[in-house]
């Protein structure tokens, strides 16, 4: 297969990977609520790890493609779950297990991940090597590694809809909650800033940082490359 050709599988896989793993952090949202009282995502068809529930066309479709094409780190989302607030038991704490139990579903599927591209890593080098079965099944274990250290870091920022906002929310009191309800106004400018502006235009790519520092360090443990 040819660089370029070998180049488009990755992305196909990198793309398919996401939505799985989108749907699988949805999901960890949808049962953390259901289990502390609300069962609205339940009612509405979200408590399921069926993609087809969650994914978002832009979100877990688009971008995630744009962004293996443009070569960078890939990261997508899906369809938030609705969920009601007013239902959780102790709505100010649940609020915040709720919005984490998503990246914490993406930690655990790298984990999971992991264990597989390592089983594969020391019991099929050769076949790695000649670039055979197990070379793309370790190909698809390790992309599995990162595509979901990247979809916990990302959205564990803290701004809307990403679920740090959610999660940074209810911990905020007073005057620095009030501040921080006028910063969210202006997250989707702020993450476009992030996303196209710096890198694009200045060349500064601090998202990237970021998820180097966070994401990628963590596959790389995981992985054993670090």
């Amino acid at each position: 297969m040819s660089a370029i050709g070998q180049r488009f599988v990755r992305i196909a896989i990198t793309v398919v990977l996401v939505i799985l793993s989108a749907s699988v952090h949805e999901f960890g949202h949808a049962i953390a609520a259901y289990r502390l009282g609300d069962d609205t995502a339940k009612r509405q068809g979200r408590l399921t790890l069926n993609p087809f529930a969650h994914i978002d066309t832009f979100g877990s479709l688009v971008l995630p493609m744009i962004m293996g094409l443009a070569g960078g780190p890939v990261f997508a989302f899906a369809k938030p779950v609705p969920y009601n607030p007013n239902r959780l038991r102790n709505p100010r704490r649940d609020e915040v297990i709720v919005a984490f139990a998503g990246p914490a579903t993406n930690i655990l599927q790298a984990a999971v991940g992991a264990i597989v591209a390592n089983i594969i890593f020391h019991n099929s080098l050769p076949s790695i090597m000649a670039g055979g079965f197990a070379y793309w099944a370790y190909v698809v274990a390790s992309t599995y590694v990162y595509v979901n250290c990247t979809l916990a870091f990302f959205n564990l920022i803290p701004l809307p809809p990403l679920d740090g906002s959610s999660i940074i929310s209810p911990l905020l009191k007073g005057e620095a909650r009030r501040k921080y309800y006028v910063v969210q106004r202006y997250s989707l400018p702020i993450l476009m800033i992030l996303l196209y502006v710096l890198p694009g235009y200045i060349g500064f790519d601090p998202l990237g940082v970021y998820l180097d520092a966070t994401a990628g360090s963590l596959a790389d443990v995981l992985l054993g490359w670090s």
